[in-house]
């Protein structure tokens, strides 16, 4: 009891002593001054922030306070952290605002990730200048402290505007999942809202916000039925349930009610699909005639358990004006709920609804297994600026000084502290790091002995020279099986090498010891340095221009009408490493005369050339690609071409076999794709049945876009397409998608990529963004693959004069007309003939969207959108498996795949709704 009072008491200082919202804490980031808001919250400077810089905003329509600051941080590989003191077992909820308001006047719309601890939280996407993104999350603390991170930007710096926190009392909402997964608070809606204004504090005493039902927005709280009317009371409300959530009254004093005999909605759950936590508020308002009665279902597609439950609210609530709360505690959710409540036959009136809330369950991450270790290791030097970095030292990202390993639970490989003017000893907890393997403390002032290291059986290297080190080498570094390198020149160390280090063969540096002397050594080992190999694209071209310089040296058989060769046909291998590749090989013209029957057949075409198909003596099928540029420049950007094909081997890019430079033609030769392109598949007129259904267009598109990331994040140095559009994506003969066509595509150098006063690609894909300023980046291809995943979903192609309408001319346009006012089914192919899911439809829609921002900053990554895809796919097989099962199956099915604690991962691929057979009627708490 003591020990909480204590850390109870120390909270209360910790927010100065504030009175008035005990268990709150109101950071103004970047502000100067403390000030009370006109909601009555107290603010204070994050003055004890002392990382980053400040900056001040103007945003049109935006007075308060608050916002009109920020602070914010370096895009580097660092993350920033605030330290919140709390107060263990209790719950809280803490949220984050981000008001960008071009604070750098660079109108790069940043994007970076927040962590609360070691759990990775959210992405922060900002979209608009002047338009605020916040975060709410709710969790349980076990610590005395939480920290509240920013690092990982993709685009622009991290910044935040404030950052609060807000205690709640007695067992609001309490869950039995609270130890292993924080709440991120997806929707919390104020039905019958009479203005846009959110309610919250002093209205709700924790500080909730509670989003008006009259905020428009896309795809959110659309498809409201006929009949839907606003009600509300001035009567109070009894919101004190037993272990209920205490709904402000304010927002149950307003409903909205269906008169016709439903109440539907539909509407966006960031995050989702996945587990949630979700809620409905009901408080009866209305002046009903004795004789009248009420009583509804909540109706949700594919969940039969959950929309058999009959809601009576004045029965279930025990009277008038008084709270009922039913809800789930481990429902599955897909991204777009579509919902309805529907009154009963033998009601009178329609369903009524006050308020609802869903949260979305976040596995907690415990952090690294050497948190507890690294923590007393900083208490040493608490005053130093490399202690203050907060959070876990592992995840989501390391502390600037040490590198982890990439377990579920990281252990600390690496520390390096060199020339940090650290005194003293070396610290004791560096001996207990079991999965240390390299040490770096060099350029100190450390004194005392050298400790035993035994305790880091993997260390291999050890920099500990140039202190003022003491005492003998210990015996026990001998004992380290795996150390390879030990360096503690310059100190004062006295008495004899251990024989062990000589022997074993370690690179031991020990000069500038003047007592310290080489003992006998056993036996003696030589070691060799390997210099650097020349550089692997200097080699390829070098292997290019010899192939060539062989078929020079070739001479024409006239009877048997084939080359021969001085010297047996060259092969090379890519830079890819480790990597698995296949050579290409260096063609001979007669080779591809043969194979092609003299060039007969030709399956495609364009600017660069001629494609014919060929088939080799070993019956391998080959596309073989004439290029038509045979000038230097062409010529030299062959070869370049070639060397890039031949270091860049995925599954979904379309193989490059060989090339083959002779008598004044430069050919290309591919393997060959029996399906043709995605284009003619899509609308082709060659093609009699082009149908593709929705889940193979869905496999084509995560197809696609995974060759796509591994050009982006799995080349060194990253390749970026830059014609990325449905002609170069070719099927086999499974209907597997690869990506072909690099001609245009163009290498990373130097951590820029390539500025061409020529800009090349093709109309209807081209990134408006690089077409204005000839900035060639990643986010060029995501634009492209975005108006595919438009066309995927409408049978459209980029561009069209007649099919869009009188003011729209390409795709992006015309869907965008569409998604954004909730007209899905407006742009759907018809070819699909309705065989489809409406909310995998609806999750590529959004994300094709985003990917056709007209900023690159805006845009997600391309890994960003194959999860989007595999999560749509994942729909569409959740589905399918309800809809194939019976009726007992599928009971079955939903009560094994609900949340149980301890027995179910959440990450699992079954997004339907499900929920627990304990909880399958609701129930007031």
């Amino acid at each position: 009891m003591g020990t909480r009072f204590f850390f109870f008491f120390l909270f209360l200082l910790l927010i100065n002593g504030s009175k008035a919202q005990p268990g709150f804490v109101s950071l103004d980031c970047g502000g100067k001054d403390n000030f009370t808001d006109e909601l009555g919250l107290e603010w204070t400077p994050d003055t004890q922030m002392i990382s980053g810089d400040i900056a001040s905003i103007s945003v049109a329509n935006e007075t308060r306070t608050q916002y009109m600051t920020l602070r914010y941080f370096p895009a580097d590989n660092r993350k920033y952290c605030y330290t919140l003191n709390v107060i263990p077992r209790n719950r809280y909820l803490v949220r984050a605002t981000f008001l960008y308001g071009n604070f750098d006047n660079n109108n790069v719309y940043p994007k970076f990730d927040i962590s609360l601890g070691a759990t990775r939280w959210a992405t922060i996407v900002i979209s608009d200048a002047n338009t605020m993104e916040y975060q709410e999350l709710i969790f349980l603390a076990k610590e005395p402290s939480v920290s509240v991170c920013l690092s990982n930007a993709t685009t622009g710096q991290p910044f935040i505007s404030t950052l609060e926190l807000r205690h709640f009392n007695g067992s609001i909402y309490l869950t039995e999942y609270e130890n292993e997964f924080f709440m991120s608070v997806s929707a919390r809606i104020n039905f019958g809202a009479q203005s846009d204004d959110p309610v919250r504090y002093p209205d709700d005493p924790f500080d909730r916000i509670w989003a008006s039902d009259t905020i428009k927005k896309a795809n959110y709280l659309v498809d409201v039925a006929a009949g839907t009317v606003r009600v509300s009371t001035k009567m109070p409300i009894d919101v004190n349930t037993v272990n209920g959530e205490m709904p402000p009254q304010k927002a149950m004093q307003t409903a909205v009610v269906g008169r016709n005999g439903s109440l539907t909605y539909r509407l966006n759950l960031d995050g989702f699909p996945g587990f949630g936590w979700a809620f409905t508020y009901f408080a009866e308002i209305e002046d009903l005639d004795p004789s009248d009665i009420r009583k509804f279902r909540l109706v949700l597609p594919g969940a039969p358990d959950i929309s058999k439950p009959v809601v009576n609210i004045q029965e279930n609530a025990h009277g008038k004006y008084r709270l009922y709360e039913p809800g789930y505690f481990n429902l599955s959710l897909p991204f777009v709920l579509s919902f309805r409540f529907g009154k009963t036959s033998d009601s009178t009136a329609g369903p009524l609804l006050n308020a609802m809330e869903i949260n979305r369950y976040v596995k907690r991450t415990d952090g690294s297994l050497d948190g507890p270790v690294l923590s007393s290791l900083i208490s040493h030097y608490s005053s130093a600026n490399w202690t203050n970095e907060g959070g876990d030292p592992c995840l989501p990202v390391p502390w600037s000084w040490i590198r982890c390993d990439s377990d579920i639970r990281p252990r600390i490989t690496s520390i390096k502290l060199s020339g940090q003017n650290l005194t003293g000893n070396i610290p004791l907890e560096l001996t207990k790091l079991s999965g240390l393997v390299e040490l770096w403390m060099d350029g100190n002032s450390l004194t005392g002995p050298i400790p035993d290291f035994s305790g880091c059986p993997n260390l291999q290297i050890i920099h500990l020279d140039n202190n003022q080190l003491s005492g003998q080498l210990p015996s026990t570094l001998e004992d380290l099986a795996n150390l390879k390198e030990l360096y503690v020149q310059n100190n004062m160390l006295t008495g004899s090498v251990p024989s062990g280090l000589l022997d074993n063969g370690v690179i031991l540096n020990y000069t500038g010891n003047i007592n310290l002397r080489k003992g006998e050594s056993s036996r003696s080992r030589k070691k060799i340095i390997i210099g650097s190999s020349v550089g692997a694209s200097a080699l390829l071209l070098a292997t290019i221009a010899s192939c060539i310089l062989l078929q020079k040296g070739k001479k024409r058989s006239p009877k048997q009408g084939h080359l021969e060769m001085k010297l047996p046909p060259q092969r090379f291998v890519s830079s890819l490493g480790d990597a698995a590749t296949e050579a290409a090989h260096c063609f001979i013209l007669a080779e591809l005369e043969e194979a092609t029957r003299n060039f007969e057949r030709k399956v495609g075409s364009g600017g660069f050339g001629v494609v014919y198909y060929g088939k080799l003596k070993d019956g391998k099928e080959i596309a073989v690609k004439v290029l038509t540029n045979n000038s230097f420049q062409g010529k030299r950007e062959f070869s370049n071409e070639v060397a890039l094909l031949s270091r860049i081997h995925h599954r979904n890019l379309v193989q490059f076999l060989g090339f083959c430079q002779e008598d004044g033609k430069s050919i290309l030769v591919y393997e060959f794709m029996h399906m043709g392109t995605l284009k003619e598949r899509l609308y082709g007129r060659q093609i009699p049945d082009r149908s593709i259904n929705w889940i193979r267009r869905l496999e084509i598109a995560e197809d696609a876009a995974k060759g796509i990331e591994y050009l982006h994040t799995g080349c060194v140095p990253s390749i970026i397409h830059r014609d990325v559009k449905t002609s170069n994506i070719l099927l086999d003969k499974n209907m597997r998608a690869k990506v072909s066509d690099f001609g245009l595509s163009k290498l990373e150098v130097d951590g820029a990529f390539h500025v061409s006063s020529i800009v090349r690609g093709t109309v209807g894909y081209l990134d408006p963004e690089y077409y204005i300023s000839q900035q060639l980046t990643d986010k060029s291809d995501v634009y492209s693959f975005g108006v595919i995943l438009l066309e995927l979903i409408s049978g459209q192609e980029a561009i069209s004069n007649e099919k869009f309408g009188v003011n729209c001319h390409n795709i992006v346009q015309w869907a965008k007309l569409h998604i954004e006012s909730g007209d899905i089914q407006g742009i759907i192919d018809p070819a699909l003939h309705n065989d489809y899911d409406i909310q995998s439809i609806w999750k590529i829609a959004e994300k094709a969207l985003m990917c056709v921002q007209p900023h690159g900053s805006m845009r997600p990554s391309i890994s960003e959108v194959i999860k989007e895809i595999q999560d749509a796919i994942a729909i569409v097989r959740g589905a399918e498996a309800v809809g194939e099962g019976s009726s007992d199956d599928i009971s079955r099915h939903s009560m094994h795949s609900s949340l149980h604690a301890g027995s179910m991962d959440l990450g699992a691929s079954d997004h339907y709704l499900s929920i627990d057979e304990s909880i399958t009627r609701p129930t007031a708490r």
